[in-house]
C-alpha cells in the first residue's frame, strides 16, 4: 500500500496517464464516490473492480471493463471467492486480450471513454442536484 500525500490533480493526471486498467478493490459496501474510476474512463482507461458505488451503473462487463466476482450487484461472496475471481478474470480475460487481442483493448478503452467518461461527470452530477 502507497499513501500519495498532496494527492492533487497533476498527480491525478500522471496516474491515469499511465494506466492500462484501473484496479478497485474496495470491501462491497465501502465504495467512497468512485471519482477515480470515473477519472480514468475518460482517459480510455477501463475499469476492473468490486461492483459497488459508481461500477453497478457504469459497468458493462468486457465493453467499459470487467467486474470483480459475478456481475450481480448484490452477490455476497465471499473474499476468497472475489479474490479467486479478480484472478481467474485477469489470467483468462484480461491479460490475453490486452497482449494478443490489442483492438479488442483498444475497442473497450474507446467503449470507456464513449459511454462512462460521456456520462459519469460534473453535468450529470450538477443535473442531479437541481
Amino acid at each position: 500500500m502507497i499513501y500519495l500525500e498532496n494527492y492533487d490533480m497533476t498527480l491525478g493526471k500522471l496516474l491515469c496517464a499511465g494506466a492500462d486498467l484501473w484496479l478497485n478493490t474496495p470491501q462491497k459496501l465501502m465504495e467512497a464516490s468512485g471519482t477515480s474510476g470515473m477519472k480514468v474512463a475518460m482517459n480510455g482507461v477501463p475499469s476492473f473492480s468490486i461492483l459497488d458505488g459508481w461500477w453497478v451503473e457504469g459497468h458493462q462487463e468486457g465493453v467499459t471493463g470487467w467486474s470483480i466476482s459475478r456481475a450481480d450487484a448484490q452477490s455476497n461472496d465471499s473474499v476468497q471467492e472475489e479474490a479467486a475471481s479478480l484472478y481467474q478474470k485477469l489470467e483468462n480475460v484480461i491479460l490475453p486480450m490486452f497482449y494478443q487481442e490489442t483492438e479488442e483493448f483498444l475497442k473497450i478503452r474507446r467503449s470507456a471513454i464513449a459511454i462512462n467518461g460521456s456520462y459519469f461527470n460534473i453535468y450529470r452530477m450538477i443535473r442531479q442536484v437541481r
